[in-house]
């Protein structure tokens, strides 16, 4: 039999607690962490779809790199549709942990895969982590150099083929320019364009990009790419391969699903 805490303390060997930014509601979230584990799948969110999704799949303990709870609840007053989605999970067994910020901050971890689906090489951490005693040092996001140069138009094609994606927002008076220096933040990183800046990035590839935010990237001569949060979905894959790994190497008793769902609120028509 294998365990909930068993494939937790696994995985935080990979991306510790210690990892996380201040505040971030990254780790267990709700459930027995002494339940065990027949059928675990790996999700970027928890949302009442894909609760129903893991219900119907049998699925007894969800992995997932959003936190399902952001905010507290204020009660448990089950007309809200985030209070139901909680009474499901409970009602069903299923347990639930977020790896957010500690999987963004860990060497192998979110940035890496976003930046190797790009091709980038050279890589280098964007954003320093504030390292605790006997930490390796640790940053949010990557910076690195494509191997060819190319224009700012051809990046944003690459974007969207290697993510997946119908439309991505982009930031420049000049979408022919060459650029080959590259940026990368998974998730929504418009507030750390200064060190996309300080690294002498051609360009700054984030989520989420505030109208204001997007102004003063230009002010500033820093192009960037948008391609919405949702890239982040790299995770159940490579999530997934992970936990088979340690599977097999631990020996656990378990089969290891994705989501097949797509949580993206956006549509581009």
């Amino acid at each position: 039999m294998t365990k909930v805490s068993e494939i937790i303390d696994r995985f935080e060997q990979f991306a510790p607690l210690t990892f996380k930014e201040p505040g971030d509601p990254t780790g267990f979230q709700l459930g027995d962490r002494e339940a065990v584990v027949h059928q675990m799948m790996t999700t970027l969110d928890v949302r009442p779809e894909v609760v129903q999704e893991a219900i119907d799949r049998n699925v007894d303990f969800i992995f997932a790199h959003h936190p399902v709870m952001f905010r507290p609840a204020a009660n448990l007053d089950l007309a809200n549709p985030q209070n139901a989605m909680y009474a499901e999970l409970l009602k069903h067994n299923i347990t639930v942990y977020a790896a957010h910020t500690n999987l963004d901050n860990a060497p192998g971890g979110m940035n890496d895969w976003l930046a190797a689906a790009l091709g980038l090489e050279q890589t280098t951490g964007l954003v320093e982590h504030e390292q605790q005693d006997d930490e390796p040092e640790l940053a949010m996001g990557r910076v690195g150099i494509l191997p060819q140069p190319m224009t700012l138009t051809e990046l944003a094609t690459r974007c969207k083929e290697r993510f997946n994606l119908r439309g991505i927002r982009v930031v420049s008076f000049a979408p022919k320019q060459v650029v080959q220096r590259v940026a990368i933040l998974g998730g929504s990183g418009g507030k750390f364009y200064p060190a996309a800046l300080a690294q002498h990035a051609d360009v700054y590839i984030t989520g989420d990009l505030f109208y204001h935010t997007a102004q003063d990237l230009l002010a500033t001569g820093l192009t960037a790419l948008d391609p919405g949060h949702h890239i982040e979905s790299i995770c159940k894959p490579r999530l997934r391969a992970l936990f088979n790994q340690w599977k097999t190497e631990a020996h656990w008793e378990i089969t290891v699903l994705e989501s097949e769902l797509n949580t993206d609120p956006f549509q581009f028509q």
